[in-house]
C-alpha cells in the first residue's frame, strides 16, 4: 500500500481505539482510563503499519517489535499503578470546571486531542515500514531504544520497589537511577523514540519526521511531563527542592552541588 494509504488506516484506526477507550472510561466513570491507552495505542500503530508496508521485512518487524514491546510494557505499568489509586485529580479539575457536558469536553480536550499527538508521534514508526533496508542508522536506533528501554522499565520499578515500602511515605527516591537524573522514566522514553526515529533514517523521507521524536522530548521535558510532575512533588516531599538542587532534571548527570535544571 503507498504510504498515503498506510498513514490514513492509522489515523482511523487511532480514532477508533481512542473512541473506544472514552467508552470504556465513561462506563468506568474514570477518565485516566486513557492513560492506559498511550503505550497500547502506538504498538496498535505499529502493528496495522507493518504489513501495509513495501519496505524491508527485517525492518519492518524490528520496528514493530520494538514498539509493541514499549508500547504494552508502559500500558500495564500505568494502569497497574493507576487502578489501585483514586481518578487522577487532573481530570477531576477538568471535569468540575468543564460546565455543560463534560464528558464532550473531555473526550474533545483530552481524547482526540491525544489521537492526534500520538499519531504524529508514531509517524516514524509508519515511515520505516517503508525504509530500503537495515542498515547502520537502524543497529543505532536499536542501541539507542535499548538504553531507553532500559532506562524507563529500571527506573518504573525502582520507583515502584519504593512507594511499597511504608517507611519511605514523604520521602523523595535519590538512590539508583533515580541518583543521576530525576526522571529516568521520561529519560528513557525520549530515547525510546529517538531510536524509532533512527530506524526511519533508513530512508530521506523518514528523516524528514524529526519533528515527532522532537515533540515527544518536548512533552516529556517541558511540557505536560516533568514540569507538572514536579510542581506536585514541590509541595507534598518537604525534601524535593534539596533533591532538585543536586540532581540533573532530565539527562543522567552525577549529582552536584548547585542547581540543575
Amino acid at each position: 500500500m503507498p504510504l498515503g494509504g498506510t498513514l490514513a488506516v492509522t489515523a482511523g484506526a487511532t480514532l477508533v481505539a481512542f473512541v473506544v477507550t472514552f467508552g470504556i472510561a465513561r462506563w468506568r466513570e474514570r477518565y485516566d482510563t486513557v492513560d492506559t491507552l498511550w503505550g497500547p495505542g502506538f504498538a496498535l500503530v505499529a502493528v496495522v503499519a507493518a504489513p501495509l508496508g513495501d519496505g524491508s521485512p527485517v525492518l519492518r518487524v524490528v520496528t514493530a517489535l520494538l514498539t509493541a514491546v514499549w508500547g504494552v510494557r508502559l500500558g500495564v505499568h500505568l494502569h497497574l499503578r493507576n487502578h489501585k489509586l483514586p481518578e487522577d485529580p487532573r481530570y477531576v479539575r477538568m471535569v468540575e470546571s468543564a460546565g455543560p457536558n463534560p464528558a464532550l469536553k473531555l473526550f474533545v480536550r483530552v481524547y482526540l486531542v491525544q489521537a492526534v499527538v500520538l499519531w504524529f508521534v508514531s509517524l516514524p514508526v509508519q515511515f520505516a515500514m517503508y525504509g530500503d533496508s537495515f542498515g547502520v542508522t537502524a543497529w543505532l536506533g536499536v542501541a539507542v531504544w535499548l538504553v531507553g528501554f532500559g532506562f524507563e522499565t529500571i527506573g518504573d520499578d525502582q520507583l515502584r520497589r519504593f512507594k511499597a515500602d511504608p517507611g519511605n511515605k514523604g520521602k523523595v527516591l535519590d538512590s539508583g537511577l533515580w541518583r543521576y537524573t530525576r526522571h529516568p522514566n521520561y529519560f528513557g522514553d525520549a530515547c525510546v523514540w529517538w531510536g524509532l526515529y533512527l530506524l526511519a533514517c533508513s530512508s530521506w523521507v523518514g528523516a524528514a519526521t524529526i519533528l515527532s521524536p522532537i515533540a515527544m522530548t518536548y512533552t516529556l521535558a517541558k511540557g505536560t511531563g516533568k514540569p507538572l510532575l514536579e510542581k506536585g512533588l514541590q509541595r507534598s516531599r518537604p525534601g524535593y527542592a534539596t533533591y532538585v538542587e543536586r540532581t540533573s532534571g532530565f539527562f543522567p548527570l552525577p549529582p552536584r552541588r548547585g542547581r540543575v535544571s
